[in-house]
């Protein structure tokens, strides 16, 4: 049974919608235990309350784009982070908010829940390597980059973007519609998520990498990858009991897994050790 703050992340992430900045906060209590959630919610408050009251109430998307853009990238300074791109400080919302500087989903996070609160129509864009945002505008969209200080995406430069992921024929004949669908809460604190594991299994940190994971499972549970993952990490923390649990799980959901071999070997190493602990 999840407990405290996991508990809450569980029970929100079961909702069909939910809150971005609730659930990226949720997660940041990990590594920041009694972070004032509260705190951050009021600056991104605070932030779109200066920009809604540079508008008129009639305000197009287009003012409302702008508005957002200058306050955000000219006068508050929020940057992309190319410098110390790893650095998983720039996937916490509430390091984000502070340093003004994080990587395309969380800048794009804090687009989202200004955007939100100014009335402005944003959904975020899961586009591969590099999360966007766009903004219904006229008859069509808007794609920005908040990385890029909400540079306005041409298809030529989305196209480019698609090159550093696939051959360059295939991004050439790509229907760009096909990579810009909106991406639900739940697509996008998985790739919140995502991120963190990444990062914190390239550092060697299988304690963070494992919390990570508790919570990618919660939202995502169907990801069986995800269980076997879990039990590694669970194994090399010699937690040798869970982790044979979650390798057996995954078996008998994916028995047919190029990697079952593997993990059959690993399922009995496993259960040994545990014997040898009574």
């Amino acid at each position: 049974m999840a407990s405290g703050g996991l508990a809450r992340f569980a029970e929100l992430v079961t909702r069909e919608q939910f809150g971005l900045a609730e659930a990226c906060l949720l997660i940041a209590e990990d590594r920041y235990p009694g972070l004032d959630a509260a705190a951050c919610v009021a600056r991104l408050d605070a932030i779109a309350a200066t920009v809604r009251g540079r508008l008129p109430a009639d305000a197009s998307a287009a003012e409302r784009v702008a508005a957002i853009n200058r306050h955000l990238f000219e006068e508050l300074s929020f940057t992309g982070n190319a410098e110390a791109y790893y650095d998983p400080r720039n996937s916490y919302l509430n390091e984000v908010l502070e340093r003004r500087t994080g990587i395309p989903i969380t800048l794009s996070i804090v687009y989202l829940e200004v955007g939100r609160r100014v009335g402005l129509a944003v959904q975020g864009v899961a586009f591969p390597g590099h999360f966007l945002v766009k903004v219904r505008l006229g008859g069509g969209a808007l794609v920005l980059d908040p990385f890029a200080g909400g540079a306005p995406q041409s298809p030529a430069s989305l196209r480019a973007r698609l090159e550093q992921v696939m051959p360059a024929a295939q991004a050439r004949g790509a229907d760009l519609a096909a990579y810009l669908d909106a991406a639900s809460p739940r697509q996008i604190v998985a790739r919140v998520l995502r991120n963190l594991k990444a990062i914190y299994l390239h550092a060697g940190d299988a304690q963070a990498a494992l919390a990570v994971v508790n919570r990618l499972l919660l939202v995502v549970p169907e990801a069986v990858e995800e269980l076997r993952d879990r039990g590694l990490l669970f194994a090399h923390l010699e937690c040798f009991r869970p982790a044979a649990a979650d390798l057996a799980s995954y078996l008998r959901r994916r028995p047919d897994a190029p990697d079952a071999a593997e993990m059959r070997d690993r399922l009995v190493a496993l259960r040994a050790a545990a014997a040898r602990l009574n």
